[in-house]
């Protein structure tokens, strides 16, 4: 991963930069992303919000003329606009966190590299960070682009809801508010980008979800290959797992490891008792016995990871943290000790 020199936040031993209010990240990674329209939509409406800003473009992998006209706004601006370089594609999880190493915004805002929802929807977003929440995101309402879209959207948040237990509609929206103190304690890596709202609200910030105008969508209509799907409902249960068993995993392996032992124990003992009872071959001319045999044994394996997790868990509990303190104890005035 490579930097534009030019967007460095200072040389060693200068002064650190003042704080601003807003930082807007912009992960670019198409070639028909616009970056100008974008740029200069945002800060017109921030400039109108009176809201001191900067705004970082993350070319993630990005080059030729898109670059080049990064480059100018960073020039024409006097650095109020500023460009980071992946040498190759990364993801937008791996762009918003070398964004949020040199973001100077008290809040930071992910959008999109295309007008895909009206700028002047930035307001509501920090409209619901000055109202106390510590992420606001966004839910396209009512969604513009082919109805093959909106179904496999609305099932992948349909799917998120029951999973998760979150309840929001719009996950695939990249148009968020964060205050800095989400992202400094939340690890963003691999797809986690699109999850961030859940994980966030299952370690006690307050996120809320505000309707949004969607105006367009970069690409048609289209179904994608089954590994994206895998990949997705891999996902899914990842943020489960983090969500709601980090910190319990035996009981996430414990429940795994019974149904297989489970489901073990009813194909190998049901062709036991019928093997008694008939005596017509030997068990092990039986291939479905031996799956049950080894569906029992991987059942108890599992329960031996859970156990194995739970150990780790408790000779790091001290160092594990799962809550947050909003407001901590107030020193009650007493008599003065003298």
């Amino acid at each position: 991963m490579t930097a534009n020199p030019e967007s460095s936040t200072g040389a060693p031993g200068a002064p650190p930069a003042p704080r601003l209010d807003v930082t807007v990240v912009i992960p670019i990674s198409h070639p028909r992303a616009e970056v100008p329209e974008v740029v200069l939509a945002l800060g017109a409406e921030l400039d109108r919000l009176q809201r001191s800003w900067e705004c970082i473009l993350v070319y993630d992998g990005i080059r030729g003329p898109l670059w080049e006209v990064g480059l100018a706004l960073q020039e024409s601006t006097g650095g109020q606009v500023r460009t980071i370089a992946l040498h190759r594609p990364f993801g937008e999880s791996v762009c918003l966190a070398s964004a949020f190493e040199h973001a100077h915004g008290e809040v930071i805002i992910t959008a999109p590299q295309y007008l895909q929802v009206d700028p002047r929807e930035i307001g509501r977003l920090l409209a619901g960070i000055d109202d106390g929440a510590d992420l606001v995101t966004s839910w396209r309402s009512p969604r513009v682009d082919a109805w093959l879209n909106r179904v496999q959207s609305k099932l992948f948040n349909l799917v998120m809801r029951r999973i998760v237990g979150t309840q929001f509609h719009d996950l695939n929206c990249p148009f968020r508010a964060f205050r800095r103190e989400v992202l400094e304690h939340l690890s963003i890596y691999g797809d986690m980008y699109r999850y961030l709202p859940a994980i966030a609200f299952k370690q006690g910030f307050r996120v809320d979800e505000v309707k949004v105008r969607h105006l367009k969508e970069l690409g048609g209509a289209r179904l994608y290959g089954i590994g994206v799907y895998a990949r997705r409902l891999l996902d899914i249960l990842g943020v489960m797992f983090l969500t709601k068993f980090t910190h319990k995993p035996l009981r996430f392996f414990g429940a795994l490891g019974a149904l297989l032992m489970a489901i073990g124990g009813v194909i190998s003992g049901g062709l036991f008792v019928q093997w008694l009872l008939d005596h017509d071959s030997g068990l092990y001319q039986r291939p479905l016995f031996l799956v049950g045999i080894l569906l029992f044994v991987l059942g108890v394996q599992v329960i031996g990871f859970g156990l194995v997790g739970e150990i780790i868990i408790f000779t790091q509990a001290r160092n594990l943290r799962e809550y947050r303190i909003e407001r901590g104890p107030e020193r009650v005035p007493g008599p003065d000790p003298t």
